[in-house]
């Protein structure tokens, strides 16, 4: 008894040593500087609520949208607005990383050791969903609704009184409220999977009797909100747009599943794999459950974790459930295990071994971790972190060409992105409206892709013209940040040189320009600049700061986007004088690199990116090397990395195709053509189906079968009429089939789309 009652007091200490290490990881994880663009248009609602004296119901912020439906709850941002009175960003950044602690502090106390491990596994995936944005709230307040749901499904005493308030500030905090509403369903459902068994019936029934007045409550207390019943149509019109949201913003999209992505899960520097990690975790307490009959446990964590695996946005959710539930599940099983083993004195050793063993290198990676973080490690070595650790404003943001648009008072109305359209309602909101930003609903799908389009084309197209004068753009405002900027607008040195526009502000994060019309002739000529020559950073740091480095790496990647290619190798070389592990700064030297042909160095510095962060760019720029110098063996495999890693993986997996037909392998051909036709973006278009039907056709003609490559090779045509490569390849297969006069048809139609080329000659495989 002795012994029980010591190892019990073991675990108690242990459990709160783990729970504050957990808490101190979880707070460090939260504090960094604030990139979530969300936060500026509920910034600005806050603002017009407080100068108007109402509650907005359209649209007050655009002039694309003006005057749309818009139905959102306003209580984060007026919590926002309050708190940035008060602190300025800073303490914004503060709350982050409260939010965080806070979500793991609910996670962890009064758990196990099991629960806590867990806690310290999960902070990566809760600090991701944690920023200054409205949906920090849900996070939190699923957290408290699962742990007083799931303590009282395990004792039927917790505190459920306070689900109706939590619900009354949830409804006015963000739409995930309905979230809260679903988790209560799964919480009966558990409890009515139990009442299957005779010996848990009671309980199950006892504990649904208790709860019942406090779930209607919380219910109705969703209608304590401006709207009323109005909510749950807002709610409805956000689902609704997941498919839109899915096309735009990667958050939206789903998880990729396999072995080498996953594989970052075990990671102990890289914390991006911690949801992966999780996935296995959570998929042990499943089959757990089954075994133990707790059927309805293992639904809820299946349930969390193929909603994440949907879409990414809710990994955070998924990691709650996983600490709590399926923390609790293994942390049962354990128990259980150790009270039947406990007559062995050896097993009560053997446990506590392994006990301490598990807790000791939960904190290893805990300190770790926060080592990287305070260090700033952690957000200088990925290429797409626009955070860094601390408080206020992350660097990306473009502070200066706002001041510089809003001094200069240049003429509106300005085009604006997608992605920085949140700051510039918040920033410049009060004097110009926006032409779109992060709300999506008032926007729609079409403007949404309207903007994307726009951000592509050259400043001189017709899109850009018939959008100018229909919508009367005079100014055009972009960040050029990292992957939110230049990757989305990979036109800047179109722009800087157009008939139509002319630069007048440029530096390492953003760009301005303005139309040339006689009405801003004068302004042109007393603002204008060159991109070719203007100094990038606009400001040279000093130091070896972490916003140092950051701005000599993007200025970096600016000029290699205008063409100044020594500027930019420069710069990067004062970029990796502070931080030599960005994966980033590597990546673009291997561009420089290729660009001037110098393929041995820029296969170099590739490597060197991908050991340090795997991503299917990378791979996919050294499948690209590897083919230019008939380098098979490793041009299929970096087109394999590739396909692993990218979100999208049919822009690869076709180079992967023709690549195994080089080889003499058809068959790997046409998994790698099914893979990319199962990867296409959701707008692909024909381009890159007549691509995969070319290579089928060459893949099935190399195996023999002439009536399929026949077909493809039609198939092609049709989706590419314009090609005479397409048409050339099926006048071969006609004749091979004696189809001599569809063979001349075909050869002629060749001949017209490029005139000179010799007729019988067999067009080579597309590679």
């Amino acid at each position: 008894m002795a012994r029980v009652e010591a190892r019990s007091n073991f675990e108690r200490q242990l459990v709160s040593i783990l729970g504050l290490v957990a808490v101190a990881y979880a707070f460090l994880a939260g504090l960094r500087t604030l990139t979530v663009t969300d936060l500026g248009w509920q910034l600005a609602t806050a603002r017009w609520i407080v100068q108007h004296h109402e509650i907005p119901s359209i649209d007050v912020f655009s002039y694309t949208a003006h005057g749309q439906p818009w139905v959102y709850p306003v209580g984060s941002g007026l919590l926002f607005y309050g708190a940035y009175l008060l602190g300025g960003y800073a303490l914004l950044s503060w709350i982050q990383a409260a939010a965080c602690a806070g979500t793991v502090a609910l996670l962890v106390w009064r758990g196990s050791v099991v629960s806590a491990v867990l806690g310290i596994l999960a902070v990566p995936m809760i600090a991701t969903r944690t920023g200054a944005r409205a949906d920090m709230f849900s996070v939190v307040l699923f957290a408290a609704f699962l742990v007083l749901l799931w303590q009282h499904h395990r004792s039927g005493r917790a505190r459920l009184w306070l689900l109706p308030i939590l619900m009354a500030a949830w409804v006015n905090l963000h739409l995930g409220f309905i979230a809260g509403l679903a988790l209560m369903a799964a919480y009966v459902a558990v409890e009515a999977s139990d009442m299957m068994w005779r010996e848990r019936r009671q309980t199950a029934t006892e504990h649904l009797r208790s709860c019942w007045p406090w779930l209607i409550l919380t219910c109705v207390a969703t209608l304590l909100n401006p709207w009323g019943w109005g909510i749950f149509a807002a709610v409805f019109r956000q689902t609704s747009a997941m498919d839109t949201l899915s096309l735009w913003t990667s958050e939206w999209g789903s998880a990729s599943l396999n072995w080498t992505v996953m594989s970052l899960g075990f990671s102990l520097h890289n914390p991006t794999g911690a949801f992966y990690l999780m996935l296995l975790i959570a998929a042990l307490a499943v089959a757990v459950a089954l075994l133990r009959r707790e059927f309805g446990a293992a639904a809820l964590v299946s349930g969390a974790a193929i909603i994440a695996i949907r879409h990414i946005r809710f990994e955070a959710i998924f990691g709650v459930v996983a600490v709590v539930v399926a923390g609790d599940i293994l942390a049962s099983a354990v128990a259980e295990l150790s009270h039947r083993k406990r007559v062995s004195a050896g097993w009560t050793r053997y446990g506590t071994g392994l006990t301490m063993g598990v807790a000791l290198l939960a904190v290893i990676l805990a300190g770790l971790r926060s080592a990287d973080l305070v260090s700033g490690r952690r957000y200088l070595a990925s290429g797409d972190e626009l955070g860094t650790f601390g408080a206020g404003l992350s660097w990306w943001f473009p502070e200066r060409a706002a001041a510089f648009i809003e001094r200069e008072n240049l003429p509106g109305q300005i085009f604006n992105s997608y992605n920085d359209g949140g700051y510039f309602v918040w920033r410049l909101g009060a004097k110009y409206p926006d032409y779109i930003d992060g709300r999506t609903i008032p926007f729609g799908p079409k403007l949404i892709e309207r903007n994307t389009i726009l951000m592509r084309s050259p400043p001189d197209s017709s899109v850009w013209q018939q959008e100018a004068q229909d919508r009367g753009i005079n100014t055009i405002f972009v960040p050029l940040g990292r992957s939110n900027g230049l990757h989305l607008f990979p036109v800047l040195r179109q722009f800087c040189i157009s008939n139509t526009w002319r630069p007048v502000y440029l530096d390492e994060v953003s760009a301005v320009f303005t139309r040339k019309t006689p009405e801003n002739q004068g302004l042109i000529d007393r603002l204008q600049i060159q991109c070719a020559t203007a100094p990038l950073p606009a400001i040279a740091p000093q130091g070896n700061s972490t916003q140092a480095f950051n701005r000599w790496a993007n200025a970096a990647a600016v000029l290699h986007a205008l063409g100044r290619r020594s500027e930019a190798f420069e710069a990067s070389k004062w970029a990796l004088a502070i931080f030599s592990d960005s994966a980033f700064v590597h990546f673009l030297r291997g561009n420089l690199l290729e660009e001037v042909s110098n393929f041995s160095e820029a296969e170099k510095e590739y490597l060197v990116s991908v050991k340090l962060e795997p991503n299917g760019t990378t791979w996919s720029r050294l499948g690209a090397i590897y083919h230019r110098q008939d380098r098979l063996p490793e041009e299929i495999d970096a087109w394999e990395h590739a396909s692993q890693l990218l979100p999208h993986p049919a822009i690869v997996l076709l180079p992967l195709g023709y690549a195994e037909l080089a080889a003499h392998r058809p068959q790997m051909a046409l998994q790698a053509f099914d893979r990319a036709v199962a990867g296409l973006p959701p707008l692909g278009g024909n381009a890159l189906l007549a691509d995969v039907a070319h290579g089928r056709a060459a893949a099935w003609d190399a195996l023999g079968d002439l009536q399929r490559a026949t077909s493809l090779a039609e198939e092609t045509v049709r989706l590419r009429p314009s090609s005479s490569e397409d048409w050339l390849m099926l006048a071969n297969l006609y004749d091979r089939e004696q189809r001599f006069e569809d063979g001349q048809r075909a050869r002629e139609r060749a001949a017209k789309l490029s005139p000179g080329q010799a007729l019988p000659i067999e067009p080579q495989l597309q590679r």
